[in-house]
């Protein structure tokens, strides 16, 4: 049964799109610096950083803030 959230900004919104979004925003580098994480700085990839951030649920918290920041700082500008 699906819930409806529609004031949610994360409903529907897959990890893999956060990162790629973060990563097209950010880049890499600034990403690393905004969370410090090794699968931000050291041989960074979509995959890597999806395997730890799926078992990391601080790091998760931390890119979903993140996310949420980045689309209100879009909204602003």
């Amino acid at each position: 049964m699906a819930v409806n959230q529609p004031r949610n900004p994360l409903h529907g919104i897959t990890l893999e799109v956060m990162v790629t979004s973060l990563v097209e925003h950010y880049g890499w580098a600034g990403l690393g610096e905004r969370i410090p994480v090794r699968c931000f700085t050291l041989d960074p990839s979509i995959n890597s950083s999806l395997k730890f951030l799926r078992n990391t649920p601080w790091a998760r918290d931390k890119v979903e803030s993140l996310y949420l920041f980045m689309l209100r700082e879009i909204r602003r500008g």
